[in-house]
């Protein structure tokens, strides 16, 4: 991808749907669709955006979802299927990432601003809606996770509306190594020091600050 900046592709949301996970049948908001109309985002996302489990997924600090079409189209070729948008689970289909996204970079899209705060940390429910066993471990591996965002500013957004990145500070952590992180890669103190830093979401600092303290017990 050239230097243009990412552009919003589309809107995504969810209704209750039925899934089998393993031996058990559960509620989930996975199978998102475009909306494709202007579209509110308000502080804990999409109103009426389905949120299955609330325990790891959706929330303040998870409040919109985002991922890229250059990944959806990585994916479209190592799963040999057409991918639509929403595929992953996430609110908002952006056209490409920019370089190196970090936890704390705004993103402004519309009327909206939006902070990064942490990666996508996948479940079973992703190897259910995939339907490929062991997918998650590719996933992992792939290390193309997508991030969650934090609504620092509601109002409306529109497919199409150019995306306008303030990128936080170098010294705050990229997405790619939290989710190394989370997935039991990188865990040396100054990363998690730096980590700490930036503006996480809350799940995760409390994940740090517990490793962290195994470094330097009080």
């Amino acid at each position: 991808m050239d230097n243009a900046p990412p552009v919003l592709v589309s809107i995504n949301a969810a209704t209750s749907r039925r899934l089998r996970v393993g031996r058990r049948l559960v509620n989930t908001g996975h199978f998102k669709e475009p909306v494709n109309v202007p579209t509110l985002i308000a502080a804990v996302g999409i109103p009426g955006d389905y949120i299955g489990n609330a325990r790891l997924h959706g929330g303040l600090d998870q409040a919109i979802y985002l991922y890229s079409m250059e990944d959806v189209a990585w994916w479209e070729r190592l799963l040999r299927q057409r991918l639509s948008p929403g595929f992953f689970g996430e609110n908002l289909s952006i056209s490409h990432w920019w370089p190196k996204p970090r936890i704390g970079d705004r993103v402004a899209v519309g009327d909206v601003l939006l902070e990064i705060t942490s990666p996508r940390t996948p479940c079973a429910t992703l190897d259910a809606r995939v339907g490929m066993p062991g997918f998650l471990r590719t996933f992992i591996k792939a290390e193309r996770c997508g991030a969650y965002a934090r609504v620092l500013r509601p109002g409306t957004i529109r497919p199409g509306d150019d995306i306008v990145i303030s990128p936080a500070p170098e010294a705050w952590p990229t997405v790619a190594e939290v989710f190394r992180y989370w997935h039991g890669l990188g865990t040396d103190e100054r990363l998690l020091r730096r980590m700490l830093q930036a503006p996480l979401a809350e799940r995760i600092r409390e994940r740090v600050l517990r490793r962290l303290a195994e470094f330097s017990p009080v």
